[in-house]
């Protein structure tokens, strides 16, 4: 297999009935490494709008449980990929996505970002960063993925493409976008967490390279100093020259999921979808209707 020979097949697919089979093929075949990186940064921008980040404090998820937080949300998403939609793991992953969000009062408006973040970061990073842009066609398909994750999470008035998508996130972060002490929180959190990843040397370093990636609307709402033009200029200048290297090696032969990232620490013995996350306890303001710990049809997942 030549280096643009997946790309070819990808072109082949219909994006609005194969979506899923294109989305599969981009995310775990093409560019593993970066639709990680692109996802990790899609979700800290969540937290600049201080609704989100005041609930993601409160629930103390993030700062007290960071490694679960991040391993059971990369997880439970990449089941959906792994599996697709229509398979028990996935529909179990999705229940239990549902059950966590339904414990709480998140408005549709905040759901529908987060919804648009998946979508629209992946696509910026590669366009800067990645060893080739995604095509139109990778686009549609993305877009016509989490249209349809979306509405499994029960998410109203969906954007229909990609540019919808692309512009709802806009809107939304130019009326949100703001300083919030929970937002912070869980944003030095996840930076320490990050910094964990890595010998205790190496730690300044890291943070400093994460804050060098985030555009001045997202420095702004943390209230985080602006990194020196130099370090800005190195950080992103190396991932550019990553994704030219990247370029002339040989395609991926096999997939890589999420499971299979070694910053996933928790499960290194395996794990059910089904007791992934959070179980609010009954009475204690959690979600009143008692859910089953394993639903029928659950597969365990191997270990990474």
């Amino acid at each position: 297999m030549q280096r643009y020979d997946r790309l070819r097949e990808i072109l082949g697919l219909d994006p609005d009935k194969d979506f899923l089979t294109i989305y599969r093929l981009t995310a775990t075949y093409e560019f593993p490494w970066d639709f990680t990186r692109a996802l990790e940064l899609a979700l800290f921008r969540t937290y600049a709008v201080p609704s989100i980040g005041r609930l993601l404090a409160e629930t103390a998820e993030f700062t007290d449980r960071p490694q679960k937080r991040y391993d059971d949300t990369a997880l439970l998403l990449d089941a959906v990929v792994e599996h697709g939609f229509e398979s028990d793991t996935a529909r179990t992953a999705i229940r239990r996505i549902n059950q966590m969000h339904r414990s709480y009062d998140i408005s549709n408006e905040d759901m529908r970002y987060v919804l648009c973040t998946f979508v629209v970061i992946p696509v910026r990073w590669m366009d800067d960063y990645g060893w080739r842009p995604m095509t139109h066609h990778e686009r549609r398909a993305c877009a016509n993925y989490y249209a349809t994750l979306g509405r499994h999470l029960g998410i109203k008035d969906v954007p229909g493409s990609y540019e919808e998508f692309e512009e709802t996130l806009n809107a939304y972060e130019k009326a949100h976008f703001g300083w919030g002490e929970g937002g912070r929180k869980v944003a030095d959190s996840t930076l320490d967490l990050m910094a964990s990843w890595y010998p205790g040397p190496l730690a300044p370093l890291l943070r400093g390279a994460s804050l060098a990636l985030l555009d001045q609307p997202l420095l702004d709402a943390f209230r985080y100093g602006r990194p020196r033009p130099q370090v800005q200029r190195l950080v992103r200048g190396a991932l550019r020259l990553r994704g030219r290297a990247v370029r002339l090696l040989p395609p991926r032969k096999a997939p890589h999921y999420a499971r299979q990232n070694p910053e996933i620490k928790g499960y290194r013995s395996g794990y059910d979808v089904g007791e992934l996350g959070t179980f609010p306890v009954p009475g204690l303001g959690g979600c009143p209707v008692p859910h089953p710990r394993r639903p029928a049809g659950a597969e365990a997942q191997p270990p990474a």
